[in-house]
């Protein structure tokens, strides 16, 4: 894992944000961790960026927590950023793919509702980082292989984000227009 003093620090304060339910921190964190992981390409920061990001999407969504599962899912999620941490400190980097592993074996035994919620949630969420990723200079291909989505789905994102992102320009009249192509043929 690259920039490991880096992820640990995001882990602890995502732990914090957790604790506190604070979904804004948690999106903070998780486009510090984009920085790092666009200038690295190492797969364990990118998996700590989506990961915090969709823990962060899901706690905004405060419908999810009235499911009678919701309660158990928290706890596992904030045990594994806890053995992410101890794995972190302890020089054990593999183990801490194993433990964010445990946060998609939770997803699976949730209700069936919720579990499509989280789901889609972490989908969007890699497609939503593989877009800022792709903003960084990283190749389209390359990034779509690195968050195991398709091109298409990066491309289609991507080209809806720059279109919500670009300012929209006043065009000039058409006076000031023609004025501007006489001078350019002269």
């Amino acid at each position: 894992m690259q920039e490991k003093l880096n992820v640990l620090r995001i882990l602890n304060e995502t732990k914090k944000a957790l604790e506190k339910h604070d979904a804004t921190a948690m999106k903070d964190l998780s486009n510090q961790t984009i920085n790092t992981a666009s200038l690295t390409q190492d797969p364990d920061n990118i998996a700590v960026a989506v990961i915090v990001y969709s823990l962060g999407k899901i706690l905004e969504k405060h419908q999810y927590q009235k499911f009678d599962d919701w309660k158990k899912f928290h706890d596992a999620v904030i045990n594994s950023v806890n053995r992410s941490i101890n794995d972190l400190k302890s020089g054990n980097d593999e183990e801490v793919s194993r433990d964010f592993g445990i946060i998609t074996n939770e997803i699976g035994k949730l209700s069936e509702k919720l579990k499509g919620y989280i789901q889609d949630v972490f989908w969007k969420a890699r497609i939503n980082k593989a877009s800022r990723i792709y903003e960084h200079g990283i190749s389209m291909e390359k990034t779509a292989r690195l968050l195991g989505i398709t091109l298409y789905e990066l491309a289609s994102y991507a080209g809806q984000a720059r279109i919500d992102d670009a300012k929209l320009e006043n065009t000039l009249d058409i006076r000031k227009r023609i004025k501007i192509a006489e001078e350019f043929f002269r």
